[in-house]
């Protein structure tokens, strides 16, 4: 049986002619639009859409510098939807000074385009980018997610819906009277973050989302726990840093007073969450968001860690938002270079759905699709995995070369302390490797009889003291080949003057003894039969953490200590 061919708006079949001067229709087969249009034959604008707020505070509302890309069918009367990308990147970025991470503790000019473009236009959907605020031809400051970044990038979508106005570089106005207002945003690492940003305040005609590697909360980018961390290669980067990197419109000082007071604020004394990172934070607002999503994330991206996707898409499991999740196993990247053909059906079908209701079925679809370790990809109906439960698997003595982990539980008997000393110019992968250590404690389990598959966010229960006021900790799981090679599965952070709550900080008496308990980064593993889980605690972690001058000691409860891990069938399998 041959399927279907739809041409819309009408859902007519395509073999019903056309009236003689109509423009042509996107044609639909099998769910997927088909490419009927020639992505050379468009409609090129430059315009600027008025946002209503006035960061870089000159009295005037700021704009965003906007291209719009459409079928030239829709000088014709043809009316599509729009696949919208915002960017603080399409002007490139400055050359910038990240901060010094070797202290001692408290005590990105590019084209607008994208590599989707001809397959949008050719498939009926307008292509729209935007610049965000301070970047490029637009107006305004860049506040690394402040809430003006976002009104700006909204104003773009409120535009498309007729909701706010636009002029030409000669001051006429301009309408988007092309578009049925059905709008979709996508990109990737901060150009997917934004699409966060605009669904969690339920703009009206923001019908689906694609956030790629994005952001869901900056103060888990540049902070964990209260501890000041950075994101894997830009040690040393911060809120202000990527304000000035981004910072591209031709006024190079207007906005100094706004950069100035995000370094102030952004806090990297204490590592206090505060009022300024919860105003760059969405997950309270996943209740407001009317869009579809469809999440993307590299299981090995430790530029934006997988939380940001996990916690994202836990909210919004939390309001019954429709959505779905692709997990890949490479790192901080665009799905179209990891499954290109696979990932384009996935968007087309999604997008066709979404912005033109065509009833294809992936809304009913399994919700995750993964990759596992050996490159196979598999739909399964949730993440994190159906069946996963925790497994508490309990610290036993003689870390400071390798340790038991047992699911056995505590075990009584006289207190068991094990000691380390930090040394932050020791990398991880070298310490978990170490047969013995200083710096280091290290625990693992006994081999597994049979693949045991991790799925979700690991966590730490520690019974720790300190010789000094002041430390970072830093908790490690690892999958150890019986070749005695390794793999550092994932990892956390954390202040232990934050031990209760990440947004107080409270002083640390050497000496005393303290509980602590914290995430390590959600993953999706399968430790392979017959390789051992290890946990690996130390102090600094040279790659993300600030860097002290070595010396300050951290001692274990190791009786009273633990790492849980979410586990599909549960204890039994890690025994």
């Amino acid at each position: 049986m041959l399927a279907a061919v739809i041409a819309l708006p009408s859902f007519a079949p395509a073999a019903a002619a056309e009236p003689a001067g109509s423009p042509q229709r996107p044609v639909f087969q099998g769910g997927e639009a088909q490419p009927v249009f020639d992505p050379a034959d468009v409609v090129r604008e430059n315009l600027w859409v008025r946002a209503p707020v006035d960061s870089d505070r000159d009295g005037a509302d700021d704009e965003m510098h906007v291209r719009v890309v459409r079928p030239a069918e829709t000088e014709r009367g043809l009316k599509v939807p729009v696949v919208y990308t915002a960017s603080p990147y399409f002007s490139g970025g400055n050359d910038v000074q990240n901060h010094d991470v070797d202290v001692e503790l408290y005590v990105p000019r590019a084209e607008m385009t994208s590599r989707y473009e001809d397959y949008l236009l050719s498939r009926g959907f307008a292509v729209v980018y935007a610049e965000s605020l301070g970047t490029g031809a637009s107006t305004g400051c860049p506040t690394t997610g402040g809430e003006n970044e976002t009104i700006g990038a909204r104003s773009v979508v409120d535009w498309l819906n007729g909701r706010a106005a636009a002029r030409t570089a000669g001051g006429a106005s301009v309408q988007a009277d092309w578009t049925t207002g059905k709008t979709a945003m996508m990109g990737v690492s901060y150009n997917g973050t934004l699409p966060n940003a605009v669904a969690s305040t339920g703009v009206e005609g923001l019908e689906t989302i694609v956030p790629i590697a994005a952001i869901s909360e900056w103060y888990d980018y540049y902070r964990e726990n209260g501890a000041v961390v950075a994101p894997g290669g830009f040690q040393g980067e911060d809120a202000d840093v990527l304000a000035e990197y981004v910072y591209t419109r031709d006024d190079s000082e207007i906005c100094r007073p706004v950069i100035d007071e995000l370094a102030r604020r952004q806090d990297r004394i204490t590592g206090d969450d505060s009022d300024f990172w919860q105003r760059r934070s969405y997950l309270d607002d996943a209740g407001d968001v009317r869009a579809s999503v469809l999440a993307v994330h590299g299981l090995s991206d430790w530029n934006v860690t997988l939380s940001q996707t996990a916690r994202w898409y836990e909210a919004l499991a939390d309001h019954r938002v429709e959505r779905k999740i692709w997990l890949h196993q490479s790192g901080h990247t665009d799905p179209y270079g990891v499954r290109k053909e696979a990932w384009l059906r996935t968007l087309n079908r999604w997008f066709s759905h979404y912005l033109y209701g065509v009833d294809n079925g992936v809304d009913s679809e399994p919700r995750a699709t993964i990759q596992r370790e050996d490159e196979s990809w598999h739909d399964e109906a949730d993440w994190p995995a159906v069946g996963a439960e925790d497994a508490r698997l309990h610290l036993r003595p003689g870390g400071d070369r390798v340790g038991g982990l047992s699911t056995d539980g505590a075990k009584r008997g006289r207190p068991v302390t094990e000691s380390l000393t930090d040394d932050a110019s020791k990398k991880v992968e070298r310490l978990v490797d170490a047969d013995t250590s200083p710096h280091r404690l290290r625990y693992t389990t006994e081999a597994v009889a049979d693949p045991v598959r991790l799925s979700g966010t690991p966590s730490v229960d520690l019974r720790v003291s300190f010789d000094r006021p002041a430390a970072n900790v830093t908790g490690v799981l690892v999958d150890r080949a019986p070749d005695g090679g390794s793999h550092v599965i994932t990892r956390g952070w954390a202040d232990p003057q934050n031990r209760h709550d990440r947004a107080t900080t409270r002083p640390v008496r050497p000496g005393q003894w303290y509980r602590m308990s914290f995430d390590l980064q959600p993953q999706d593993y399968v430790v392979d039969a017959g390789h051992r889980l290890e946990f690996v605690l130390l102090s600094s972690d040279h790659d993300f953490t600030l860097r002290p001058q070595p010396g300050a000691g951290i001692a274990v409860g190791v009786k009273h200590s633990s790492v849980t891990v979410p586990v599909v069938g549960g204890a039994d399998t890690v025994r």
